[in-house]
């Protein structure tokens, strides 16, 4: 793949996978777009490991989705994840206009392995098959935690 090339994927890419990873960060702007620069930087990287039979979109959401659960694990490791989750709840209760904001902040509760699969099928459209190839399972584990999510989000709203 050229650069040129690279270049107009992402172009074409970009602003889907930064409202992804948003959704995904919980509405924290500042760490989506940290997290999609990053991803961004590690695919063009790594473009002698793209293979153009698959679909350029689900490479790039697979390195994101990659950069996320690292971002994530080094929260964890140095505590810092808890201070993440109060500034996307702040940031929720902070901003009433938004229209969906009961949705994204039930959607933001999820447990992370439901709340990407739930986001990668709905807001994104890919299929279970993809999804899997996304965050390396299995179409059954994904068909599971898409029910989940389904069932939690049922429960959250209904109490909203």
């Amino acid at each position: 793949m050229s650069r040129e090339q690279f270049i107009q994927w992402v172009e074409q890419e970009q602003e889907s996978l930064r409202r992804f990873l948003l959704a995904l960060c919980g509405g924290n702007r500042e760490e989506a777009d940290d997290i999609a620069q990053e991803a961004l930087v590690k695919a063009y990287l790594s473009l002698s490991a793209y293979r153009e039979e698959g679909k350029f979109a689900s490479w790039l959401y697979k390195i994101a989705h990659h950069t996320f659960l690292d971002r994530k694990k080094t929260e964890r490791d140095t505590g810092s994840l808890d201070e993440v989750v109060a500034v996307s709840d702040a940031s929720f209760a902070a901003d009433r206009s938004f229209l969906y904001q009961d949705l994204y902040a039930a959607i933001a509760s999820l447990p992370l392995k439901e709340r990407t699969a739930i986001l990668l099928f709905y807001l994104k459209g890919y299929s279970v098959q993809e999804i899997s190839q996304i965050v390396d399972c299995s179409t059954d584990a994904v068909k599971k935690q898409l029910s989940r999510g389904r069932e939690q989000l049922k429960l959250k709203m209904k109490r909203e």
